[in-house]
């Protein structure tokens, strides 16, 4: 691929071992953009949104670059879960998903701002928990850190120990779909 200078808008370590694992150079500069809540968007909506405003408020610094943004969320019906405050929160968004099937959402932005190219998209996987008892759901919080990560959990630290299944793409679930993300660069 023949790229201009790759920005990734985030300090996610997953998200930037992720591109690495690609093989994609780039760069990190974290967006100052706030995340946005608003309770008639879909998870989809304020994926894609957030995605946008991340990617968008870096671009504005480095025009002359391709700036990737995104976002993840979790989802279980209409209630969507982000990162939560504390471990007290952590444990109740477990307690809710186990034995179930939710949603993972990322919503992904690219734009380079001096060409007025732009590109958003959203990939959704079904991930199902597995039964678990309190005891279980605290070894688990134990186990990771799950203050950084939407839902409380990562599907790629212990993943096995609460994830039954999954239907999609897994990276998607660590926080970035590359596959779509490839397709979507090559066609840059």
């Amino acid at each position: 691929m023949n790229l201009p200078q790759l920005i990734l808008a985030s300090v996610s370590p997953r998200r930037a071992e992720l591109l690495r694992e690609i093989g994609l150079k780039f760069r990190v500069v974290p967006s100052e953009a706030p995340e946005v809540h608003h309770e008639q968007l879909t998870a989809r909506e304020l994926c894609q949104l957030n995605a946008y405003r991340k990617a968008r408020a870096v671009a504005k610094k480095i025009p002359d670059a391709l700036v990737l943004g995104a976002d993840t969320l979790v989802c279980l019906g209409t209630k969507l879960f982000g990162k939560p405050a504390d471990l007290s929160e952590a444990e109740a968004m477990i307690e809710q998903l186990q034995g179930r099937t939710h949603q993972v959402v990322t919503g992904v932005c690219l734009v380079h701002l001096r060409h007025c190219q732009q590109r958003i998209f959203a990939e959704t996987t079904q991930v199902t928990f597995r039964q678990l008892e309190p005891k279980q759901i605290r070894y688990y919080l134990g186990a990771i850190h799950p203050l950084d990560k939407a839902g409380a959990y990562a599907i790629q630290e212990k993943g096995n120990f609460i994830v039954e299944r999954i239907s999609g793409s897994f990276s998607n679930v660590v926080g970035l779909p590359v596959e779509r993300l490839q397709t979507e660069l090559h066609s840059w």
